[in-house]
């Protein structure tokens, strides 16, 4: 039976971003899966990771937070919510994220839930990334709303490259070993639409939580982002001159001027 977890990051639960995971537990649980939550903000998840998380860290001691990790993993003694959210990962088929772009990347709740969540020593070692990742055989999807137009949201736009800005989490992903679907995604949404123009967008959102049944239903035939694999690189860890760049954030120096 396939495990999806929902990870919401919005701190308006009637917002439409709530409504869209809304839309997705309900197609998840009527596929026959098994369905977790992390709702961030309902949860009042700590976004900070800091030596206070830790019992035995000394304010005075210099936190390393990888390293405080890995030894609390060890000794299985990680924060309540931490642990917590470790064995909804470990469970995890799927993670689907919920969130809007706010500032050119997701909600910080949802970067500091990678900060603590994703544990070095638990999900994550310096032997266990990438494609060999403990992570390997999981999969995330992102289902994004954005206040500008998708023109704006595109390569050339004036609001920068969507994919771009959502790059360095689904990285993140494929760094524990996850593969990472093409982003959906839906634009112009914000509240300062009046009358029928407003009216548009409800109708138009209400369109697109109704076709959330058929994106989970497909979801093993949707698009996936490429990475490069591992040996794709050199013994420094740079892209070799004959392997493919798949992002303008891994590319080949003579690209970079361009």
């Amino acid at each position: 039976m396939t495990t999806t977890l929902i990870v919401l990051g919005h701190p308006n639960r009637q917002s439409f971003t709530g409504a869209w995971a809304d839309a997705t537990a309900r197609a998840a649980s009527d596929a026959g899966h098994d369905v977790l939550w992390s709702d961030l903000y309902g949860m009042g998840f700590d976004a900070a990771e800091r030596a206070e998380h830790y019992s035995d860290q000394g304010k005075s001691a210099g936190f390393d937070p990888l390293k405080a990790q890995e030894h609390a993993a060890k000794g299985q003694r990680l924060p309540a919510d931490v642990a917590a959210e470790v064995a909804k990962i470990e469970q995890a088929d799927r993670i689907i994220f919920h969130f809007p772009i706010w500032w050119f990347g997701p909600p910080a709740i949802v970067k500091g839930w990678c900060d603590r969540a994703l544990v070095h020593g638990a999900l994550h070692t310096v032997d266990a990334r990438f494609d060999r990742g403990r992570c390997v055989g999981k999969s995330a999807l992102f289902c994004v709303s954005t206040g500008a137009n998708s023109e704006e949201c595109g390569p050339d736009g004036k609001e920068g490259d969507l994919k771009l800005q959502l790059w360095p989490l689904a990285y993140t992903l494929r760094y524990l070993g996850f593969s990472v679907l093409e982003p959906r995604t839906v634009h112009g949404v914000h509240g300062y639409f009046v009358g029928d123009e407003s009216s548009a967008l409800e109708d138009r959102l209400s369109g697109i939580l109704g076709q959330q049944k058929d994106v989970i239903a497909g979801y093993d035939s949707l698009p996936r982002m490429r990475f490069n694999a591992d040996d794709d690189f050199d013994d420094l860890g740079r892209l070799r001159h004959d392997s493919e760049s798949y992002s303008a954030f891994i590319r080949h120096p003579d690209a970079c001027d361009r």
